[in-house]
């Protein structure tokens, strides 16, 4: 619960026409504007599939050849990257969204959730002493306020673009790695979120809830962010392995109005069969579209509501976005965002994790930190000097072994080979 990580945010709301998910973290941006790299970032985040030992080597060589990603990262070794519980971080959508009013006018927006009990952080010498004393910190802290009757609550905001302010912005508006800045988009304040009742049951309406991006509502549209599309579909399918076919029929997981049909049929939808039905599977209704027997109908055909449609034009290629502007957005963030004693901090906290990696991978990502601000590149390389002389040999074992029981002879190995002529080649 103190590990320096991004923290999930996501939100269900059920709503008469169906649920909404809206499925961020507790940071505005991510590492990646493309979305095919995203497998190999995860990867970069398990572990070596040789020594299965976390592997610096692993994130900073990703990390470092992926320029795009040192505005996030500069994010996550900050001091929120520690957050000190769930109820003093903030959440956000992080993507940007379409919303759609009643007369069909679009605009673009990005969702704010700002906890209202205040941001608060964890120093790192704080997330390691809790860590190996209460590995259950954030959730025991967040359970416990809902049990005391002080709910935590976050206020949310909006941001809002017109197609023409988009059209006309600076920089790319759906680009993930990038944020919207305030003086140019305010925040609106539409609503308030309040977390007051802790679940009966943690894994029938924790472990079993499914957020999708792709669960909308009328209203609230995809924008072209190319790593919400790519969200849009694989959701849905973790889903499926997780939990099964029918996922959206476990009660944490089901719209409000799924059960309106006669004995519990879905009377809005044409799917049927599979593992785990624990509805009527629509008793005896139609299972096909169209049909003369009153089946649903999509709501464009009921003259309900209708995607709201662009005009597009151009060339459909692939197109690699890792030379765009990767940098202006983080030296803001450096140099108007942290204070010196935050810069410090971060600056400390990414020397002491890259002083881990190789020296080739190092220099590269301190190049790209000095990208951003020479200052900012010129501290990283001066601490992870200063942490090499420091710590240049790797601590020995020092405490002794308990003797033998019972007493053996064991022989002394001198071959670096197997002794019994084992050959990891051999499984080839």
């Amino acid at each position: 619960d103190t590990a320096r990580d991004p923290r999930g945010f996501a939100v269900k709301f059920y709503t008469k026409e169906g649920n909404w998910d809206l499925v961020g973290n507790n940071t505005p941006i991510f590492f990646l504007r493309d979305p095919i790299l995203f497998p190999s970032f995860i990867h970069t985040q398990k572990r070596n599939p040789a020594t299965h030992l976390a592997d610096p080597d692993m994130f900073w060589d990703f990390i470092s050849l992926r320029p795009e990603t040192v505005h996030q990262v500069s994010f996550l070794f900050s001091d929120r990257g520690t957050p000190d519980g769930y109820r003093h971080m903030n959440g956000y959508g992080s993507h940007t969204f379409k919303n759609v009013n009643h007369n069909g006018e679009a605009v673009y927006v990005k969702y704010h959730f700002k906890t209202d009990q205040g941001i608060a952080n964890l120093t790192p010498e704080e997330a390691s002493q809790i860590a190996s004393s209460d590995g259950d910190y954030a959730i025991r802290d967040l359970y416990n306020a809902i049990a005391s009757g002080k709910p935590p609550s976050w206020t949310m905001y909006v941001q809002i673009m017109s197609y023409d302010q988009a059209k006309n912005c600076k920089f790319n508006p759906f680009d993930l790695t990038k944020i919207w800045p305030h003086q140019e988009y305010p925040l609106q304040q539409v609503g308030r979120l309040v977390l007051d009742t802790n679940p009966d049951n943690y894994f029938a309406q924790v472990e079993q809830l499914a957020f999708s991006p792709s669960h909308m509502i009328p209203g609230i549209e995809p924008s072209p962010d190319k790593m919400l599309q790519a969200r849009l579909f694989s959701y849905p399918d973790t889903h499926r392995h997780r939990l099964g076919a029918n996922y959206q029929q476990i009660p944490v997981n089901a719209p409000i109005n799924m059960n309106n049909g006669n004995g519990g049929s879905p009377s809005s939808n044409y799917q049927r069969d599979g593992p785990m039905t624990v509805t009527n599977n629509g008793g005896g209704a139609p299972n096909y579209f169209p049909n003369m027997f009153h089946g649903p109908r999509p709501n464009v055909m009921n003259g309900n509501h209708k995607w709201h449609a662009d005009t597009v034009t151009g060339d459909v290629e692939r197109v690699e976005t890792g030379d765009e502007d990767n940098f202006s957005q983080c030296h803001d963030f450096f140099n108007n965002v942290l204070n010196d004693a935050e810069r410090d901090r971060l600056t400390s906290n990414i020397a002491g994790h890259m002083v881990n990696a190789s020296e080739e991978i190092r220099i590269r990502a301190i190049e790209n930190f000095a990208c951003v601000d020479p200052v900012y590149g010129k501290m990283i390389s001066d601490k992870v000097k200063a942490l090499i002389e420091t710590n240049g040999t790797v601590v020995q074992r020092t405490k002794k072994a308990a003797p033998l029981n019972p007493r053996r002879d064991v022989p002394v190995i001198q071959t670096q080979s197997c002794p019994f002529g084992f050959k990891a080649s051999k499984l080839n």
